[in-house]
């Protein structure tokens, strides 16, 4: 490899993905990347062939595969690195009462122990380099979306150790990026195993929705995935720290937490949900939030029966989607 080129390692790079875009962007921008995938066929053709991009084979779950990839990337650098991008990730959607803890686990193992697992590991090569390291976080770490609590908590420890990190690594030299991802066009759905909502389960009701959620056309409103990268890659030129709100929706999402009270961002949220997801008018939904018609009352939806006392829009609660009665 060059040796007047900085060096990248990104994890999950399937061709299609945040990660290839991010591998090529920096390619393009006269870094030697090193794109982890763990499918090498799934790796983007664009860097298989290249002088200055190395693929590798990576699983982050397993400790034998990381500590491979190390010793394969120290050999190339002269034990360096400039950037480490954690970026793999998986996601559940479906209702937390209907989840596995066994799935739970498996997706926290995923999005949280994975990405430390890495860190700990390339670490000596990124202090040595006084280089960065970049954590592909989610705005659902910050927001209570329905149907996705463990997804939003993975991200949310993924989010919160990132942050600790960075304080942690910066007497090292480290500088720390925790991308707070909004909505970004990819195949990442192509991928993803839809969980079915139970017939016995209290959310029966919402079993399109929730199907709706893992169809990937909540990506739509995203942002290029190649405008993304581009956005990432100026951080890291720029010597940014901290948190990045990057994607559809994650600027106004980081106003909003910053602006509104709670009920005003549970409010937002609720609207989504019951409008975009189970069709019901806004106006219906507003007038609740807002209490316009003190008289009206409102159940939920998911099963489609009575929980027992029919409770008001404005102090249900961010976890349900809900209608006018």
């Amino acid at each position: 490899m060059s040796t007047d080129r900085k060096t990248v390692l990104i994890t999950g790079c399937s061709d299609g993905g945040i990660g290839a875009a991010l591998a090529e962007t920096f390619h393009d921008h006269r870094y030697h990347v090193f794109a982890t995938v763990r499918t090498p066929s799934k790796a983007p053709k664009s860097l298989i062939n290249s002088p200055n991009a190395t693929v590798l084979t990576l699983d982050v779950l397993d400790s034998t595969s990381i500590s491979d990839a190390v010793e394969k990337v120290t050999k190339a650098t002269g034990g360096k690195l400039d950037v480490l991008v954690n970026n793999s990730g998986g996601s559940i959607i479906l209702p937390a009462l209907d989840t596995s803890i066994e799935d739970g686990k498996k997706l926290f193992d995923l999005n949280f122990w994975a990405p430390l697992a890495v860190t700990q590991a390339f670490a000596p090569l990124l202090i040595r380099s006084k280089g960065c390291l970049v954590n592909n976080t989610s705005v659902n770490g910050a927001l209570p979306f329905v149907f996705m609590s463990m997804y939003n908590s993975s991200k949310a420890a993924f989010m919160s150790a990132s942050e600790t990190w960075r304080m942690e690594l910066a007497p090292l030299g480290v500088r720390t990026i925790t991308l707070m991802t909004g909505g970004v066009k990819t195949k990442f759905f192509d991928n993803y195993v839809p969980r079915q909502v139970p017939e016995n389960s209290y959310y029966i009701g919402a079993k399109d929705a929730v199907q709706k959620m893992g169809d990937g056309s909540l990506q739509d409103s995203g942002i290029d995935r190649y405008s993304y990268a581009s956005k990432v890659f100026q951080a890291v030129e720029r010597k940014v720290s901290g948190k990045l709100w990057v994607g559809g929706g994650a600027v106004p999402a980081k106003w909003a937490l910053w602006l509104l009270p709670q009920w005003g961002v549970v409010g937002i949220l609720l609207l989504f949900a019951a409008e975009y997801l189970c069709g019901i008018d806004e106006d219906d939904v507003l007038n609740a939030l807002v209490g316009f018609d003190d008289e009206k009352n409102v159940s939920c939806v998911w099963n489609n029966r009575s929980w027992g006392e029919e409770r008001r829009l404005k102090s249900y609660t961010s976890c349900a989607t809900v209608m006018a009665a």
